[in-house]
């Protein structure tokens, strides 16, 4: 692999750990609804588990309640059920065609245990851009040990990596404060 595939394959996969942190966060709720809050939610639709969404229209009707109407009437109850049984603690009011989920106002304790969470998975997101960046200069040692390289190749190969490194850092740390503020936000 030469060193334009390397810090190729490097960007990508840094901006994999990126990609990852962003959805692990979007999981993360806060105060306000979004309607990728019922995602993971698995509904039974004929004998298999499917998430709300291929089962049912899912909107926003204001910025704490999330609307869901079903494409079939006979899937209302077992969409409401599927949401107050799921971890989300979302309490849903059926409205005859519609499913109403409030998103119920969070404490600040509950917060605090968020920020944590967030804490966390960007610390986790950052381990792996940093063991991105170990395997490429490994990759980059390795080669000039056999001597496909020069040392200029190595060195300014091993400073755009670190470039890189930090970039992606920056990125991680900016989804993190963003993702606190609005936890501090009522």
């Amino acid at each position: 692999m030469n060193v334009a595939e390397l810090k190729k394959d490097a960007e990508q996969r840094m901006a994999k750990a990126v990609e990852v942190l962003k959805v692990d966060l979007a999981k993360v709720r806060t105060g306000r609804a979004h309607t990728g809050l019922l995602d993971h939610v698995m509904v039974e639709y004929y004998g298999s588990m499917v998430p709300v969404s291929q089962v049912a229209n899912v909107t926003l009707i204001d910025s704490r309640t999330i609307g869901v109407q079903p494409w079939e009437k006979n899937m209302l109850s077992k969409i409401e059920k599927a949401i107050r049984e799921s971890d989300l603690g979302l309490n849903p009011s059926n409205m005859g065609e519609i499913l109403r989920v409030p998103m119920p106002p969070l404490t600040e304790e509950r917060r605090r245990e968020l920020g944590k969470v967030v804490r966390h998975e960007g610390e986790q997101a950052r381990v792996a851009v940093r063991n991105v960046r170990r395997d490429v200069n490994h990759e980059i040692k390795e080669a000039l040990k056999k001597k496909t390289i020069s040392e200029d190749e190595a060195r300014r190969a091993e400073e755009d990596v670190q470039k890189l490194t930090d970039r992606y850092i920056g990125e991680i740390d900016k989804l993190i404060e963003k993702k606190e503020q609005e936890l501090l936000q009522i």
